[in-house]
């Protein structure tokens, strides 16, 4: 989706009015757990058939869910990925997340200080997503407003998630805010109808170029650093 109908992003506070609602992604934006992610993910698809480098990872795969990764390899490479592949995978991941995983600095602070209803909507199954902020100590902060892309038809870059994360929130896409580290995912809230703040703050943001990936999609505003989420949706947190 094109961005040349809006003005460049800005670093600071968003324009609009307040949100009714504001969504968060999981990964990468909650936790900081891309870097875990993708290696895990490359590991499986290597051993599948299909190895890359880690920057093709994060250029190819950042934001999207298992799936939709699944698929992809099919279609595009003719690579099928197993449910063998797809388990091993998952009971790696949490082994690990379980020894590595941290919450992004800040995050907590943040999400406090907001004086809106919030939620999350990740490309990740619904129990990683639990277990993930359970071990970050940020699941009291969401629960029970945890949507996933297993609950839908379409992963990001598809709009369906975030619409459906609004639709049970009862807030208009018009009046959310989805702050998103992924190209997929600031494709997606666009998609919705709905503002987005691209955030270039996570572990994985030099190794993934994340600047000016994020840039170049487009959002309504960026920050990197979660200490500027409040200021940036016009609250002093």
């Amino acid at each position: 989706m094109s961005g040349a109908a809006r003005s460049g992003p800005a670093t600071g506070r968003l324009a609009g009015p307040a949100p009714a609602l504001v969504v968060f992604d999981c990964d990468g934006v909650l936790v900081d757990s891309e870097p875990i992610s993708l290696a895990v993910t490359l590991d499986m698809l290597a051993e599948a058939g299909l190895p890359m480098t880690p920057r093709e990872g994060y250029d190819q795969l950042l934001g999207r869910s298992l799936t939709t990764i699944a698929t992809w390899a099919e279609e595009e490479h003719g690579v099928t990925l197993t449910q063998d592949h797809l388990s091993a995978m998952r009971s790696r991941l949490i082994a690990r997340f379980r020894e590595e995983l941290r919450p992004v600095p800040g995050v907590a602070e943040a999400v406090g200080a907001l004086p809106w209803p919030v939620c999350v909507a990740s490309s990740s199954q619904p129990d990683r997503i639990r277990l993930s902020l359970e071990l970050a100590g940020l699941l009291p902060l969401f629960e029970p407003h945890i949507f996933s892309a297993s609950m839908v038809s379409r992963g990001k870059p598809a709009p369906d998630l975030f619409l459906h994360a609004a639709a049970q929130m009862g807030a208009p896409a018009e009046a959310c805010v989805v702050i998103e580290d992924s190209p997929a995912g600031i494709a997606a809230a666009r998609a919705a109808g709905m503002r987005v703040i691209g955030f270039t703050g996570g572990a994985h943001a030099g190794p993934a170029n994340l600047a000016e990936a994020v840039a170049n999609s487009a959002p309504d505003a960026i920050i990197s650093a979660m200490a500027d989420l409040p200021a940036c949706l016009g609250t002093g947190g």
